[in-house]
């Protein structure tokens, strides 16, 4: 008898009916909601005049819109302040759950879903927002759904879907001392492309995502959206058990000890059939820098810009201020980001905060910031003195939002400007009209901080 995937185990756990032509109903856990695709699938409820399904299913909290820094004076920009106002209104009237902006547990929404058990594996979780796929870290069927679908799951608890088809990305080995999540995936995208992963849902596997912290594993899912694929999913092992246990919506008591013997079953079939397997040694990889407009144009810091006839090359050049040839070590940059729902955890700010300890940021750098992802990461990097260490190297501490990522607050790049950022998309205009983006691990953001261009954070003189 062949064996399920772990996306087959999800999948068939949370199906309701299967149609004839060839979608099925599938039963959602979690319905993660934000300001930004919310508020049009709210409205529609109230047009129809339905009700909730299952209240207590939903969860919200601000993250995009809200500033990171004079919180305490409110929101400035109106469009802003009324999609935030919006939101707690929706909430309030609908009796959902939110964190709201003083909130002190308020943060990014795929930060603060694992972070408060929320995040639970073997469940189905969606989201008006892309970058769901965070969650499959934690052995969950986790994805991105449009604002008609936000109506749909606020109404019935369910969603029509097509069931995509299994891949295996097995990276084997061992990653090589100070070669982060970040540079795997962006390892695996420039390898793969940004339409690697379409029609597939993504299981990673392998040596090296098995030696992944936790929040490693959720950088790594976090970017399966820009392989293509909207769903990655990791096999849930004790390191999952571990991290989930005792938060604070986790299962406690003997709820606890029966959801383990059911989480402990879900990995992939040792006889498991995927469509697709693709295979890397993890000791192939380098510290990556993105050159580009897209997560695909990417390179290991010790490398030049690629030569290519292509002109989806010579385009992103053209963007960013680059030519081909030219060392990714002779790039200078303006801004420093850390932060987004991609690396702003307490181990990425740790892992930057080791860097910059007894430093200077560059006189070049016009500002570099760092924005924890939640309300107690924020708390936890203070009461470690993560944030003296970034204040008296020249940084600005700031709170959790979605800030400099996508640019729909104040934190934003002015056009020709350059940064190096933790985030996750470096689309034209994604940081700021006209801004140029560079991808990075945090401890590649806070190195080039202290230089003003990119240095391979791996050797050992690079501050030297």
């Amino acid at each position: 008898m062949i064996g399920k995937t772990l996306f087959d185990k999800l999948w068939d756990s949370h199906l309701v009916r299967e149609n004839e032509d060839g979608t099925s109903l599938l039963y959602i856990d979690r319905h993660l909601i934000h300001e930004v695709t919310s508020p049009q699938a709210f409205e529609g409820m109230r047009l129809a005049n339905r009700s909730l399904w299952r209240t207590e299913a939903n969860v919200a909290v601000p993250d995009h819109n809200i500033p990171t820094k004079d919180r305490e004076k409110g929101i400035e920009d109106p469009i802003s302040k009324l999609q935030v106002d919006t939101l707690d209104a929706n909430c309030d009237s609908f009796k959902i759950k939110e964190f709201k902006m003083s909130n002190p547990n308020q943060g990014i929404v795929h930060v603060i879903g694992p972070e408060q058990g929320l995040t639970l594996p073997g469940m189905t979780i969606v989201c008006g927002d892309s970058h769901t796929s965070t969650h499959g870290a934690l052995g969950a069927l986790a994805f991105g759904i449009g604002t008609s679908e936000v109506e749909h799951v606020l109404s019935t608890q369910c969603l029509i879907q097509q069931k995509t088809k299994n891949m295996l990305i097995k990276v084997n080995g061992e990653l090589k001392q100070g070669i982060t999540a970040k540079d795997l995936i962006l390892y695996i995208i420039g390898k793969i492309g940004t339409a690697g992963g379409t029609g597939y849902a993504i299981e990673f596997g392998g040596d090296a995502i098995k030696s992944l912290s936790m929040e490693g594993r959720m950088t790594v899912c976090n970017m399966t959206i820009e392989a293509g694929a909207r769903a990655g999913l990791i096999a849930v092992d004790q390191k999952t058990l571990d991290y989930v246990k005792d938060k604070p919506f986790s299962p406690k008591g003997a709820l606890w000890t029966e959801a383990c013997e059911y989480w402990e079953t879900l990995q992939s079939d040792e006889n498991a059939v995927f469509d697709k397997i693709i295979e890397f040694n993890a000791d192939k990889i380098n510290p990556m820098v993105t050159w580009g407009t897209s997560p695909e144009l990417v390179t290991d810091v010790e490398n030049e810009i690629p030569f290519s006839s292509n002109d989806k090359f010579q385009l992103a050049l053209n963007y960013m201020g680059l030519e081909m040839g030219m060392p990714i070590k002779n790039i200078l940059l303006d801004k420093i980001f850390i932060g987004s729902c991609t690396n702003s955890r307490i181990e990425d700010l740790r892992e930057a905060a080791k860097i910059v300890d007894g430093k200077k940021v560059s006189d070049s750098i016009k500002l570099a910031m760092v924005v924890p992802g939640s309300g107690p990461v924020k708390l936890q990097a203070e009461q470690e003195g993560l944030d003296k260490i970034f204040i008296n190297a020249g940084f600005e501490w700031r709170d959790p939002g979605c800030s400099m990522c996508l640019a729909m607050n104040a934190d934003r790049l002015e056009a020709g400007e350059r940064c190096a950022s933790t985030s996750n998309r470096n689309f034209e205009g994604r940081q700021g009209q006209g801004g140029r983006t560079h991808l990075v691990s945090p401890a590649m953001a806070a190195a080039a901080a202290i230089k003003g261009y990119f240095v391979n954070v791996t050797n050992a003189d690079w501050g030297n």
